[in-house]
C-alpha cells in the first residue's frame, strides 16, 4: 500500500483553514468576500463551502453581513487573535492532538497503543503549532507571497 500524503485534518477543515485565511487576506484590504469567490479560492463545491461558512460564522472565527456589500470578513482585532486551533476545534473537534494515532477508543499512558510514545510527541508539536499559529500570521504570508492558498496555473 502506498500513500501519497498524510492527512491530518478532515477536508472540511482543510477547507475551513483555507478560507479562513483567504477571508483574512481579503478583510486587511477591507474587502467583504461572498462564498463564490470563498468556494472558487479553496477549490471546494460552494455547498459544502457554505456548510463550513456556516461553522466558522457559528464559532465567532468569521463574520458574515447580509445584503448589498454583504459577505464574509474578519475584524482587523479578530485576525490578531484567532488561533489555529480555534478553526480545528470547531470543524474536527480536538481528536487530532488528543485521540489516539490508530484509533483506539481506549489508550492511555497506562494502556498504550503501539504507537502511543512517537504518536504522542507528534501530538504536543502539533498543539504547540496549532495553539501557537495565528490567522494574522497566515494571512500576512499569503499576502507577502511567501505562502499560497493554491496551486498556480503556468499562466499565473
Amino acid at each position: 500500500m502506498e500513500f501519497n500524503q498524510l492527512y491530518m485534518f478532515s477536508k472540511a477543515c482543510e477547507y475551513g483553514i483555507r478560507a479562513s485565511i483567504f477571508i483574512a487576506t481579503k478583510s486587511s484590504e477591507g474587502v467583504r468576500v461572498g462564498i463564490k469567490d470563498v468556494s472558487k479560492e479553496i477549490d471546494s463545491p460552494e455547498p459544502f463551502t457554505a456548510k463550513i461558512m456556516q461553522i466558522l460564522t457559528k464559532n465567532g472565527i468569521i463574520a458574515s453581513a447580509k445584503g448589498v456589500g454583504g459577505g464574509f470578513e474578519v475584524s482587523k482585532e479578530a485576525v490578531k487573535s484567532i488561533k489555529l486551533i480555534q478553526i480545528v476545534d470547531a470543524i474536527d473537534g480536538n481528536t487530532i492532538y488528543k485521540g489516539c494515532g490508530i484509533g483506539l477508543k481506549e489508550c492511555s499512558e497506562t494502556h498504550p497503543c503501539p504507537v502511543h510514545n512517537e504518536f504522542k510527541k507528534i501530538r504536543e508539536l502539533l498543539l504547540t503549532m496549532l495553539t501557537n499559529t495565528t490567522l494574522e500570521e497566515l494571512a500576512s504570508g499569503v499576502n507577502s507571497g511567501d505562502f499560497h492558498l493554491k496551486i498556480l496555473n503556468k499562466n499565473e
